[in-house]
């Protein structure tokens, strides 16, 4: 074992530890782990950059663009919505909504998929009173499913797809995967609506918590005639670093300003909205011209009129945010949004809110102005949950044209008539001459974070290679799956694939397994479709932790759901999808 073998292994361990214990944004950690395999000299610059180049990375920002423009179309919110009303049933009808979630996740980004369907499906939970916590999860599930049903279902078939273009290989087919993929999902669907429906939990959202006590973290007080803070800014007046309180809102002469800028005069009259520790409220009691409304009946609701609105926002993992507190992130000014409440592990969270130190999945409640939606709508710090009245499209042409621009692709690579790249540059063309997208809306659907991991991840893989490291690996791992056989090399295959996504990220754990199961393949003298293959549907298929897939976390907060509940549906899953996925890979391309 060389040096460079020793080296590569000790930065990829070094990297995987960094992505387990969250210490920044994984787009960061695979960034660093890339910049110093590049400045060590173990990767020369060419090889570094090969994965900006990959054609699997660049078809999945052009899809990025073409999934944008099909998500504007309200005719997938009306599918789904007219498939949940015709269950007689609850269980019917949570069939009824995973299977159309499925189908359009195996054409378009699942993420915001799930981002746009959890405020409907939570609503018609509502209105049947029936509790979401028995639908969102099985929302994201159904997302997940779909993802591995085609190649351009999730971005990590794609990337396994452009490692096989690199390597002289044909890569997948548009429905190769759905060989083992469908049958997968039948077998989940069956789960989630038999035993997976009566482990599934009936539990408060997080709207309704934070609705339910509202009394207990916002207060309000009035500013007095005569007051002496009568014409001094927030800041002056002493109100903008309370011990446990957060000033969220100031209600003057029936005008709301929401969030409320330090520099804000003060008037008489003012009703000035709190929200934080209730037993602090001696705070504002000791300060001179201001009246503490005590036992006052103020809701969320209260809180919103024309001008301002509550919204609910999910932490994303790729989020600013994480590991600072509200106070340093400086939220207000940033997003120009207050935080009234955050939502983690099925409660809310009873502390000031500036001093509460924000996790991936918290789900904050934001009192915001209107047009809060439109401006943060793709930000990647987090997934905003809350309904949007207006109309999805403003022109239903454009809807139509992209509706039958995805179709065209779909078929193109489908019929081979096309390769998925072209046909996907070909895609993007149609809708920027028509202007359906323009370009700085393809900007805002591109997620660059994803992007920027996928390229670094190539990298990565690719001095797993050049070195060796990943032939050593490979060596290692034939001794260990000896007695078991090529079928026991698929299964630990599949087992370390699924383990290092439910704790990095999908894609990443495609690419370090890509180059290892290759020369595992090459020494057991077997078809590396078969592998290529179980580390798709393996790094997909994450069902047992809200951190190890997007769509599990977005449905976290929102679903009232605790780690645990994870745990007891996920794992049962995770076998189930263990078992199909190994059978039917052994006897279609080894057996």
């Amino acid at each position: 074992m060389n040096f460079e073998v020793v080296f590569v292994l000790a930065v990829v361990i070094g990297m995987l530890i960094c992505l387990i214990k969250e210490v920044a944004r994984p787009d960061f950690i695979l960034f660093c782990t890339l910049a110093v395999l590049l400045l060590s000299g173990i990767l020369p610059p060419v090889d570094a950059l090969k994965g900006f180049s990959n054609e699997g990375m660049l078809t999945v920002a052009l899809l990025f663009i073409v999934a944008g423009a099909v998500k504007q179309s309200g005719t997938l919110n009306q599918l789904v919505v007219k498939a949940l009303s015709t269950g007689k049933s609850p269980r019917m009808s949570l069939i009824k909504m995973m299977i159309p979630i499925s189908g359009m996740s195996a054409f378009l980004n699942n993420t915001p998929i799930v981002v746009m369907f959890t405020p409907v499906v939570r609503k018609w939970c509502k209105d049947h009173n029936i509790a979401p916590s028995k639908f969102l999860l099985p929302l994201s599930y159904a997302a997940i499913f779909g993802g591995t049903w085609t190649l351009i279902g999730t971005s990590t078939n794609l990337v396994i797809h452009g490692f096989m273009l690199e390597k002289g290989m044909s890569g997948f087919s548009m429905f190769q995967l759905a060989i083992v993929s469908i049958p997968a999902s039948i077998f989940g669907i069956l789960f989630m609506v038999t035993i997976g429906y009566k482990l599934l939990p009936d539990r408060k959202t997080s709207e309704e918590a934070f609705e339910e006590s509202s009394k207990e973290y916002l207060s309000e007080a009035i500013i007095e005639t005569q007051s002496p803070l009568i014409g001094k800014s927030i800041e002056k007046a002493g109100l903008r670093n309370l011990k446990g309180l957060y000033l969220i809102e100031v209600i003057s002469n029936g005008e709301r300003t929401a969030p409320v800028p330090s520099f804000y005069k003060i008037k008489e009259n003012d009703r000035l909205i709190f929200t934080g520790l209730f037993s602090t409220i001696v705070e504002l009691q000791n300060i001179r011209g201001l009246t503490v409304e005590t036992g006052t009946d103020l809701k969320l609701e209260d809180l919103q009129n024309g001008s301002a609105s509550l919204v609910e926002a999910v932490v994303s993992h790729q989020s600013t945010l994480i590991q600072k507190t509200v106070k340093e992130s400086k939220f207000r000014s940033k997003y120009d949004a207050g935080v009234v409440a955050v939502h983690r592990n099925d409660e809310r969270i009873n502390n000031k809110v500036g001093d509460i130190k924000i996790k991936p999945g918290d789900t904050l409640l934001l009192l915001a102005n209107k047009d809060f939606l439109t401006r943060w709508s793709n930000s990647n710090d987090f997934y905003l949950l809350s309904s949007i009245d207006q109309p999805e499209i403003i022109d239903a042409k454009k809807s139509y044209i992209a509706l039958f621009t995805l179709i065209l692709m779909i078929l193109l690579a489908a019929f081979e008539i096309l390769p998925m790249f072209k046909a996907a540059v070909l895609a993007v063309v149609v809708l920027f001459l028509t202007k359906t997208v323009s370009f700085e809306g393809a900007r805002k659907y591109i997620q660059f974070d994803v992007l920027i991991v996928i390229a670094c991840a190539i990298g990565i893989g690719i001095a797993l290679e050049t070195t060796g490291a990943a032939e050593l690996i490979a060596n290692q791992f034939v001794l260990l799956t000896k007695g078991f056989g090529v079928l026991g090399a698929v299964f630990v295959v599949y087992l370390l694939t699924s383990f290092f996504t439910e704790i990095i990220t999908n894609n990443a754990a495609a690419v370090l397994m890509f180059p290892i199961s290759l020369h595992v393949a090459n020494q057991l003298a077997i078809d590396p479709m078969a592998f290529f293959v179980t580390i798709a549907i393996a790094a997909s298929a994450s069902f047992a932790t809200p951190i190890g897939y997007q769509t599990n976390l977005i449905v976290y907060g929102p679903g009232g759901y605790r780690f645990s509940d994870y745990l007891k549906i996920g794992i049962p899953l995770n076998l189930l999808y263990l078992l199909v996925t190994v059978s039917i890979v052994y006897f279609v391309w080894v057996g």
